[in-house]
Order: structure tokens, then C-alpha cells, then sequence
């Protein structure tokens, strides 16, 4: 069964004036993927956001897994 995609699911730190690390841990395989961005329109709606839309979080989750 496939599980849904979270905020839980992601680890924000801040690395820098603008930046961020951000992890992304699998909930089926529970294996990491780690990125530093830039794109803070994305964190804003996805960290800074009461309820983050899962089209944000995963596109969260493509640039973790892919940069």
C-alpha cells in the first residue's frame, strides 16, 4: 500500500542567507535524499504553509530527489 506524502516526511535547516537543507525521507523504504535550495516561494508554501498542498510537497520531493 502506498503511503501518502507528508510535511513529516521532510527536514528543513537553514543554510545561509536564503538557503536551505532540505531531507526527504522515504515512508516505505525510509532511505534519504538530501538538496540545498534556493527556491524559497517552494519552502514558503510548503514549511511556512498551515496546509501545504500535496502538488508543492511533491515537488518538494522531485528536487530533493533530483538536484
Amino acid at each position: 500500500m502506498k503511503n501518502s506524502i507528508c510535511i513529516s516526511d521532510f527536514i528543513f535547516m537553514p543554510s545561509g542567507y536564503g538557503h536551505y537543507k532540505v531531507t526527504y525521507r522515504s515512508p516505505v523504504t525510509f532511505k534519504k535524499w538530501t538538496t540545498i535550495t534556493n527556491n524559497m516561494p517552494l519552502i514558503d508554501a510548503t514549511k511556512n504553509a498551515e496546509e501545504p498542498k500535496k502538488c508543492n510537497l511533491n515537488r518538494l520531493k522531485y528536487t530533493c530527489k533530483n538536484c
